[in-house]
């Protein structure tokens, strides 16, 4: 199978490329998602598509959303038409900041979306636009993506933790922990189901079980046998440019029942990521 990836250098692109070496990976120098036609003329060749490229910069989005909707929807759009055009099924990455965060539910594919914000606005932007360009595709959304690469929460909880006695964690904000090397397989799963003719559409995935970022720490700490103690703290004690969804939990009961692929613990993806790192 000749699979595109749009994406070389992420946390998400490194991890295909463990998983599917053979795949050929487009970075920023040879696909600018500012250009959303030069993206899409890409695709030609191609028997599958990942796109793993985003602008995930969430706080800033909040004053570049023009740059942000160029890049996670308009570019997606682009690439999806292409896509459509041509019968190759496409694998498309969103998040859990289309969602407003209310309640406590783990939130389904058919649930009424309502961002907070500039990024999730422009990832649900995303969403419509490959849905709208009609081909074989599956969107998958995910939270809280962790790997031994790029910036992400357990590299800076070690790097602080290392540092304090104490940290102030956030923990009235929960979701579920999605170590990146489960996100690559369950893209790849994807590819081969749409491939195999399963009805795509929306998905979920994310780690099990759903946790506060404050327990999350907490974990990070005891594998990693760092002695820095958690003090629960809530939102409101930590503002930031772009407000957070509360209840980012999500319902990934659809996802195992179509493509076969059941939430991961990522507990035991972190004593791996951390072994990585040299930190376990």
């Amino acid at each position: 199978m000749s699979l595109l990836v749009f994406g070389k250098t992420g946390q998400l692109a490194r991890e295909l490329a463990r998983r599917a070496p053979e795949a050929r990976f487009l970075g920023r120098d040879q696909a600018d998602f500012t250009a959303p036609q030069a993206c899409a003329a890409q695709v030609d060749g191609a028997e599958a598509v990942i796109i793993a490229a985003a602008y995930t910069a969430v706080d800033k989005a909040e004053s570049e959303e023009a740059l942000a909707t160029t890049v996670n929807a308009e570019t997606p759009g682009a690439i999806a038409a292409a896509c459509a055009e041509r019968g190759i099924p496409l694998v498309h990455v969103s998040t859990d900041y289309v969602f407003d965060g209310a309640g406590s539910a783990p939130w389904r594919t058919d649930d009424a979306t309502g961002p907070l914000g500039a990024y999730g606005r422009t990832k649900l932007k995303g969403e419509q636009a490959v849905t709208a360009a009609g081909g074989a595709h599956v969107i998958l959304r995910t939270s809280w993506v962790v790997s031994a690469h790029g910036a992400n929460f357990v590299k800076t909880m070690l790097r602080l933790g290392a540092e304090r006695e104490v940290l102030r964690v956030v923990a009235d904000q929960v979701g579920g922990p999605t170590p990146t090397g489960d996100l690559a397989a369950a893209c790849l799963a994807a590819v081969q189901g749409l491939q195999k003719g399963i009805p795509g559409g929306i998905h979920h995935f994310a780690g099990a079980p759903d946790v506060s970022w404050a327990g999350f720490a907490r974990e990070i700490f005891a594998q990693a046998g760092l002695p820095c103690a958690v003090e629960e703290i809530a939102t409101a004690d930590y503002p930031t440019p772009a407000r957070r969804p509360a209840n980012s939990r999500l319902d990934c009961s659809g996802f195992e029942a179509d493509f076969g692929v059941k939430r991961p613990d990522w507990r035991v993806s972190l004593a791996a990521i951390l072994k990585e790192l040299g930190a376990a």
